[in-house]
């Protein structure tokens, strides 16, 4: 199956100006139009919820079957340090060190 390529011109065109109106938007709507409260405090709790859901999935799974133990690890080894306000470059590399050091010592 080819995609001609006005068709693929026209695609990314339609993209790029809906991506554009959705940017234009947020900031037009937000002096416009306000929130309540409640709905600003769920809103919040399920960006945190859905960041955890990521996280979770990401940690633990990997293409549908359980991620490796080193993995496991190195993950926490980056959330104790996220949670202890470590800067975030010591974070990635301590989790992705934690991680190597341990298959490097033959975890799986």
């Amino acid at each position: 199956m080819t995609t001609s390529v006005p068709v693929l011109l026209a695609g990314i065109a339609v993209l790029a100006v809906g991506t554009y109106a959705f940017r234009f938007a947020g900031p037009v709507l937000a002096a416009r139009w306000t929130l309540p409260d409640r709905l600003q405090q769920l809103t919040t709790a399920g960006t945190v919820v859905l960041l955890a859901a990521l996280v979770a999935t990401s940690t633990f799974t990997d293409g549908g079957d359980i991620a490796t133990p080193a993995r496991i690890l190195g993950v926490a080894v980056g959330g104790v340090l996220a949670w202890r306000r470590a800067p975030f470059v010591v974070v990635v590399l301590a989790a992705a060190g934690t991680a190597a050091l341990l298959r490097l010592a033959g975890m799986p």
